[in-house]
């Protein structure tokens, strides 16, 4: 006996309990414990209950802190995958199972799916699916309680299935205890924790698989809360990156119309806010601008509601403008379009739509006016150019002091002002005929120019020289006359000269104006010289084109006829002798007898 003061007495403690007493100070096994029993066994029974309490006591601390660095694992994991992988992992590591597992809820097809595996191996297993009431998991899911068995296989306390045992039993696993996983009473999932032998789970290892999947729960909504979070964010950045680049557009178009500028200016801008090709077709099909590697402009067939619609590869646009098609906005060489940047598409074609209806209107106020003057110059009969009509045509960037060729378009005509504009001209509607007035001094090739041009199917007359500002009333109307005789010798297109006497036969006739155009050079220098080369070329022809003979007939030296003769290749052009400029000049010579007096 071992006497121990306490409180002033001295009590008697048997040696047996004192032993036991030191054993439990140092931390000494059950099994230590054990072997005092023979000497006392009421204490050794005491002091192993003693031990297995502080033994439960330190593994409920050890589970404790276990959750704790759970729970701040699964606080760090942002990702729903990775918060899955971390939980199966931890309760493999807690209850010290050789697999774990976790299942997740699928409202839509009403069973529970394999989420996360933790030392599985079987392929078959990891893709299980557990309908509701069906093996141990499911019916965990059905009730939302905890359930276990020390061996699954030969318990029948659960629904087997085929598909089930045999996954199972393709893992190896025996014992089975899963717990649900809920959060406000909501069925998320069901934790599992397994082992390949048969063994029995006790019920503080229970709860710590319950408090495990109470923060695997808790944490996985967290989690796909922060996935949402950060989808809703994306989303924000996404919609705010596309208000930027709407604005950026919308600076870009803005700038464009406030310069001045045309559809190239705002292809460029869209292709290059876009990175992609496009092109601007007119109501033709007919290309206006591109930008980038665009193809061949082809057909474009899209409705007039101003949406952006899939065309093959690309997309398309209508541009249209008060209830008018414009044209059409093409572009592609860019996987897909977002709705900003389809905004950005439908918001190009408006503002093409701005640009050409500008233009459009730009261009029918301006051939008015350039209708009027050309009507006005059409009026007036030939002159000295009228300083008025010369500065009107200045602000229209004419030239009316200069010589111009007039020609007469009739038959089915497109283009005539665009070609005569191109030209520095003026063109428009006469009667019946299209009018354009051509800066030149050779009508056959202005004639052949403007026929090329406008395509076949019209046939084009030409007149002139002629300084517009004068007056154009006769050069019309001689440039009139060739067209009629063109249509009557069903030629495309020719000049009044080329024409020669044909031109009369086209219409009344003109002869002063024929007789002008044939022999106006030679009467001119005659009319200034007092020379007679008109009379020398009469005896010329009548002498057989002789020189001799016609020199005997005018009583003068046969030189002298040459040197007249060279004058007037002079003013006429070397070619005035062959055949077809001799016939039309012996032809003039006949008239101008025939008007004498």
């Amino acid at each position: 006996m071992t006497g121990i003061r306490h409180g002033g007495t001295i009590a008697t403690v048997p040696q047996t309990a004192l032993e036991l007493l030191r054993l439990l100070a140092q931390d000494a096994s059950a099994d230590r414990i054990a072997e005092q029993a023979q000497q006392h066994p009421e204490a050794v029974e005491l002091a192993l209950r003693v031990r297995a309490g502080i033994d439960a006591h330190r593994r409920r601390e050890a589970e404790l802190s276990a959750l704790v660095d759970t729970a701040r694992d699964l606080a760090s994991a942002a990702d729903p995958r990775g918060v899955l992988d971390a939980i199966v992992r931890r309760a493999r590591t807690l209850l010290g199972t050789d697999v774990a597992y976790l299942t997740l809820h699928d409202p839509e097809r009403g069973d529970t799916f394999m989420r996360a595996t933790a030392g599985s191996v079987s392929a078959r297993f990891q893709a299980l699916r557990l309908p509701l009431g069906a093996g141990l998991g499911g019916l965990v899911a059905q009730t939302r309680r905890p359930y276990w068995t020390p061996d699954y296989p030969a318990d029948e306390r659960y629904d087997h299935t085929a598909e089930i045992d045999g996954a199972v039993a393709e893992e190896g696993l025996v014992a089975i205890c899963g717990t649900p996983l809920l959060v406000d009473g909501e069925f998320v999932g069901v934790l599992f924790a397994s082992h390949r032998t048969r063994r029995e789970f006790r019920r503080d290892e229970v709860a710590l698989l319950g408090s495990l999947a109470a923060l695997a729960a808790v944490s996985l909504v967290q989690a796909r809360r922060v996935a949402e979070t950060a989808d809703a964010l994306a989303a924000l950045s996404a919609a705010h990156a596309g208000i930027e680049q709407a604005a950026t557009a919308h600076d870009r178009f803005s700038q464009v119309v406030l310069s001045g500028g045309g559809v190239d200016d705002i292809a460029a801008a869209l292709g290059e806010l876009l990175d992609c090709w496009v092109a601007v077709l007119d109501v033709d099909d007919h290309c206006l601008a591109t930008h980038g590697d665009a193809p061949v402009p082809r057909s474009v067939a899209v409705e007039d509601s101003g949406r952006l619609t899939r065309v093959g590869d690309g997309w398309a646009v209508a541009v249209s403008a008060a209830g008018q098609r414009l044209g059409t906005l093409a572009l592609g060489g860019i996987d897909e379009l977002d709705r900003g940047q389809g905004r950005t598409v439908e918001r190009a074609a408006m503002v093409t739509a701005l640009v050409l209806l500008f233009r459009l209107r730009a261009a029918e106020s301006d051939q008015r006016v350039r209708s009027d003057l050309l009507t006005e110059l059409l009026a007036r009969t030939g002159g000295d150019p009228e300083p008025a009509l010369v500065e009107r045509g200045r602000l229209l960037g004419l030239r009316l002091g200069v010589p111009h060729v007039v020609a007469v378009c009739r038959g089915r005509v497109r283009g005539l002002a665009v070609a005569a504009g191109d030209g520095g001209g003026l063109a428009g509607p006469h009667g019946d005929d299209l009018v354009a007035v051509v800066p030149g001094t050779d009508p056959s090739a202005v004639a052949a120019a403007l026929s090329r041009r406008l395509g076949d199917g019209l046939t084009v007359g030409a007149a002139g020289p002629v300084v517009p500002g004068g007056g154009l009333r006769e050069v019309h109307a001689q440039a009139r006359r060739t067209t009629d005789a063109l249509v009557a010798l069903g030629r495309p297109a020719g000049s009044a000269r080329e024409l020669g006497f044909a031109g009369l036969v086209g219409g009344p006739g003109d002869v002063d104006t024929y007789l002008l155009d044939v022999l106006g050079p030679v009467g001119d220098y005659d009319d200034r010289r007092g020379s007679d080369l008109l009379g020398t070329l009469e005896a010329y022809f009548a002498a057989g084109a002789s020189p001799r003979r016609a020199a005997a007939a005018l009583h003068v030296h046969v030189n002298t006829v040459t040197q007249r003769l060279d004058r007037v290749a002079s003013l006429l052009g070397e070619d005035w002798s062959t055949p077809s400029r001799a016939l039309e000049l012996q032809l003039a010579l006949h008239l101008r007898r025939l008007r004498r007096p």
